[in-house]
């Protein structure tokens, strides 16, 4: 069986910050390094779901929606653009 392979992170904190971190790992009955590393790692993952995620407003919704449903007429420029496309990747 093999471990998994773990880094360390380090950080000077204030002592106040250290004594509020304690005192909520405390009383959720978790190491302070457990209670930081879930912390931390619940913040990674809202920055990340935040950075990739796309947030419409009802109305951009419906307005993709149709965009969608309802595409415009190709335009002569566009109608280029996938012939040349065509030529680059030789797509049939």
């Amino acid at each position: 069986m093999t471990s998994a392979s773990t880094a360390r992170l380090e950080a000077r904190i204030s002592t106040d910050l250290h004594a509020m971190l304690k005192r909520a790992s405390e009383l959720q009955g978790r190491t302070m390094t457990d209670f930081v590393v879930a912390a931390v790692q619940d913040a990674a993952q809202e920055a990340i779901t935040k950075a990739e995620v796309i947030r419409l407003s009802l109305a951009d919704q419906e307005c993709f929606a149709q965009a969608m449903l309802s595409p415009p007429k190709a335009t002569p420029a566009l109608k280029r653009a996938f012939s040349r496309r065509r030529k680059l990747l030789r797509v049939e």
